[in-house]
């Protein structure tokens, strides 16, 4: 049994045209210990399906579908303080920009004892010594020293590390990393990447790592999922969704990451713009910038389907056998009709 089983998570922002989804039906599971990333281009809907995992949408969103089953309980039937104590006990996330999403008034060392005080009946004394703990353990140094000063007399690499052992202070089973390495140098990103599959290793929990970037995903993810227009469309293991492409989407994404072996190669972007959520296409949402889409992909709604026992696509034509796999390179004229 998988430790989170989201099954037709359907989210949507009330607007003064009506209700305009964000996610549309999404489905996925994460297993214990692994990582799972989910992936696709700004707008798809991936930190709206994290944050309503967590049940943090505030008006005028709201969840009105679906299922986010843990530990045999549907958490989005929970009571608000039953929630409460699965979030940053059970379930962590770390946020997109740390300086945001850190107190500015208060001490980063008195941020990473909070959640020990909340959910566990240790002291102050006992939360300090191990939030003190948790900050050497994401590699702060001289945290000692550091647990009394502010947020903003970081640089944005340690405030990330603070927004990790905030996270993982209370050693969660899951821990949603939403664009953990955002606006960091490069040679940053790789050290909060490595410190991130070095904790999963050491805490054996499991990771939901919401990232555009494919070469993260390589990197650190065992499964991927694929979001398009608030809809997962590929989903399998991340061999096979760079060497066994089943989704056009996804070997679009492909397509647009630097080669450089081929120095040469021009980048293919991926045409056209995600559709707007107030005026969706009647069939795959894909389909009027799909190179492969025919006129039956623009009326047909497609639906996940397993095409084999580990992998699932969101394709008619791959599900009907008229694409090969892995889908060849996108041609870049947008299809007529």
């Amino acid at each position: 049994m998988a430790l989170l089983n989201i099954s037709g998570l359907t989210t949507v922002f009330e607007t003064a045209t009506g209700p305009v989804g964000a996610v549309d039906g999404a489905s996925f599971t994460l297993e214990a210990g692994e990582v799972l990333g989910l992936v696709g281009e700004s707008g798809s809907g991936k930190s709206v399906s994290a944050f309503s995992i967590l049940r943090l949408i505030n008006p005028p969103g709201k969840i009105i579908g679906g299922r986010v089953e843990f530990g045999g309980r549907d958490l989005l039937s929970l009571a608000p303080r039953e929630m409460r104590a699965v979030r940053g006990k059970d379930i962590s996330m770390i946020f997109q920009e740390p300086l945001s999403s850190l107190n500015p008034v208060q001490t980063i060392g008195a941020q990473v004892m909070e959640p020990l005080l909340i959910h566990t009946s240790i002291g102050k004394r006992k939360a300090r010594d191990r939030a003190l703990a948790m900050l050497y353990r994401v590699g702060i140094p001289d945290a000692e020293s550091r647990f009394d000063v502010y947020p903003h007399q970081l640089s944005g690499g340690l405030r990330q590390r603070v927004m990790i052992a905030l996270a993982l202070v209370c050693e969660p089973k899951i821990l949603i990393a939403d664009e953990p390495t955002t606006a960091l140098d490069v040679t940053i990103q790789a050290q909060i990447l490595a410190l991130l599959k070095d904790l999963q290793s050491e805490l054996g929990m499991a990771i939901l790592l919401i990232t555009h970037d494919l070469g993260v995903i390589a990197e650190v993810a065992d499964r991927v999922a694929v979001m398009y227009a608030g809809q997962i469309v590929e989903s399998a293991p991340v061999q096979a969704i760079f060497d066994d492409t089943a989704h056009p989407y996804a070997a679009a994404l492909i397509n647009s990451i630097p080669d450089r072996t081929r120095q040469a190669r021009r980048l293919i972007a991926v045409k056209g713009n995600i559709p707007d959520p107030r005026h969706l296409p009647p069939g795959c949402r894909f389909a009027p910038r799909c190179g492969f889409a025919q006129p039956s992909c623009v009326t047909t709604v497609q639906k996940l389907t397993a095409v084999d026992p580990t992998h699932a696509t969101a394709c008619m034509r791959v599900q009907a056998g008229e694409l090969p796999r892995p889908i060849p390179t996108l041609t870049p004229e947008l299809p007529h009709g």
